[in-house]
């Protein structure tokens, strides 16, 4: 009789135990009566009606899943293997638990095949250098799937784009190259605003002859300056052209007057 007692005052126990349920904060229960959805019960102390209700607990915080390395190739047909990770978290206990067998897996999944189809419609310089644009692209793509079973995708991070030597090779120099060519154009930009200056200098000694005159007796005192053993000193024509003049005229008159060398 008190064996029976026993056997039955821990049924009892354990019967009750199963009726209540604690759920903290972050947790939500979703409720079966019969096999039926009930309704959504949490967070705190849950009372079940055991053998009739069945509960599934449901975490509500943001969940962050490594997405695998996968073999991308890319719009320019460079082969690459790209891994990601994305952050989401369940909105909708009802829709997690009816619509999807496993969210986690689903989503897992759906972030793999999304990853390859949108970095397959980009070039490899996108990847590398537009990482931002891709995260939001993929992210939308996810969160718009994955709506149905209410799950939110807040966030998607391209973590790594790995290729192989040779293609980093090119990228080099292709890189080197590039730089070769701003160089080029900005030395070429630097000559042409030289020109230019030199240019106006130019016509503004020509309006000014004083100031050319400056000019020469600042280079004399340049190359006075150096140590050199020699020194070119250039005579600007303007100190030339009155010398001529004087000689012009002094050979003049005697070419005028040839009786005057051959009396008669």
């Amino acid at each position: 009789m008190i064996e029976i007692l026993f056997v039955v005052l821990s049924i009892t126990v354990l019967f009750l135990a199963s009726a209540f349920k604690v759920l903290r904060e972050y947790e939500r229960g979703v409720v079966f009566q019969l096999g039926r959805f009930w309704k959504v019960k949490g967070p705190g102390l849950i009372i079940l009606v055991p053998v009739i209700q069945t509960m599934v607990r449901v975490d509500l915080r943001t969940i962050v899943m490594d997405v695998p390395s996968q073999d991308v190739i890319s719009r320019d047909n460079v082969s690459a293997k790209v891994n990601a990770v994305i952050y989401y978290r369940v909105i909708n206990p009802e829709r997690a638990i009816i619509q999807v067998e496993n969210y986690d897996a689903a989503t897992s999944q759906l972030a793999q095949t999304t990853l390859r189809s949108v970095l397959g419609q980009h070039e490899l310089d996108e990847m590398l250098a537009s990482r931002d644009k891709l995260n939001n692209d993929i992210q939308k793509i996810l969160d718009e799937q994955t709506e149905a079973w209410g799950i939110k995708v807040s966030n998607v991070e391209i973590k790594h784009v790995d290729i192989n030597e040779s293609m980093i090779r090119a990228i080099a120099k292709q890189a080197e190259a590039e730089r070769e060519r701003r160089a080029k154009i900005i030395h070429a930009e630097g000559e042409l605003q030289a020109s230019q200056h030199l240019l106006q200098a130019s016509q503004i000694l020509s309006r000014e002859p004083r100031a050319l005159q400056l000019r020469y007796l600042q280079t004399l005192t340049e190359i006075a300056g150096e140590k050199s053993s020699t020194i070119v000193f250039p005579l600007p024509m303007e100190l030339i052209t009155p010398l001529q003049k004087i000689i012009e005229q002094q050979t003049k008159p005697q070419d005028n007057n040839p009786g005057q060398n051959h009396p008669a």
